[in-house]
């Protein structure tokens, strides 16, 4: 397993397990970040992949002090159950 990485150019968040990497594609705009899409390689969904890139994405987006809009649907579920504080 590896640390989150956010790579800044590509408005993406990544994060990598078994070699693979999982993502989460996004948009800032000033005190705001819209996740727009999560995703995992095939091999990795139903393993919790996707939780751990969220869990991750919603650490940095606190430490950052910024707020979430969810455009995925994904994204959307996870935060209401996980990190309901972070809703915007």
């Amino acid at each position: 397993m590896s640390e989150l990485r956010n790579d800044a150019i590509h408005s993406r968040y990544e994060r990598d397990e078994q070699g693979l990497t999982s993502w989460a594609d996004y948009r800032l705009d000033a005190e705001r970040i819209y996740i727009t899409h999560v995703e995992s390689p095939p091999i990795l969904r139903g393993t919790g992949a996707a939780g751990r890139l969220m869990a991750a994405v919603a650490d940095d987006v606190r430490g950052r002090g910024l707020k979430v809009t969810p455009i995925c649907g994904y994204a959307a579920a996870w935060l209401r159950r996980n990190a309901p504080d972070l809703l915007a």
